[in-house]
């Protein structure tokens, strides 16, 4: 695990000139993922993974601030491959058995109606996220895209019992927003 000493004087030089530089090349970013036909919610994933990176590979704020576009699309994209890649493996890892997927594919009906309801669902729950305070956003988007507690807490770089507040504190203000919607867990049962 990677420790960086910072005074508490150049702290706020630091993240300001990260910050600055994020919102620079944002855009390009963005294009990234989108080529690489990723969710806004994993551009927005992408995005944190390039935030860290950048902090983590240049420790000074003047560093930070020399950035060249080169180097934060190069950044971008092994951040967008990387994502790609877990995703995989983890699919992988859930392979079933060609003897129960009959099984299964008898209980999901499939179709047009199925597909524009899960849809809708997706939608209705992406924008419930972004009504949840900031700070537990990418804890809530990240747990939702499979990762594990203490990946999530150590791409952050954060404590796990932070990144377990955050995740629980989150996911029950999301409930919450979706129940003020009428989305209840039999509705969300019913998608998976």
């Amino acid at each position: 695990m990677l420790v960086l000493m910072i005074s508490a004087d150049s702290d706020q030089p630091l993240s300001a000139a990260l910050e600055a530089t994020v919102s620079r090349f944002a855009g390009m970013v963005r294009q990234v993922g989108w080529r690489h036909r990723l969710s806004d919610a994993d551009v927005d994933e992408v995005m944190q993974e390039v935030r860290l990176r950048l902090w983590r590979s240049r420790g000074s704020s003047e560093q930070i601030a020399t950035a060249n576009a080169s180097y934060v699309y190069r950044t971008a994209m092994s951040a967008a491959v990387d994502l790609l890649r877990r995703r995989r493996s983890r699919r992988a890892d859930a392979t079933i058995s060609l003897d129960s997927q009959s099984d299964i594919v008898a209980e999901c009906p499939a179709g047009p109606d199925t597909d524009l309801a899960a849809s809708e669902l997706n939608q209705q729950v992406a924008q419930a996220i972004e009504t949840i305070p900031p700070t537990r956003r990418a804890v809530v988007r990240m747990h939702l895209a499979g990762y594990p507690r203490e990946e999530i807490a150590d791409l952050l770089g954060w404590s796990e019992a932070k990144t377990r507040n955050l995740l629980y504190r989150g996911l029950a203000d999301l409930r919450a927003r979706l129940a003020e919607r009428g989305i209840g867990l039999d509705r969300m049962e019913a998608r998976a």
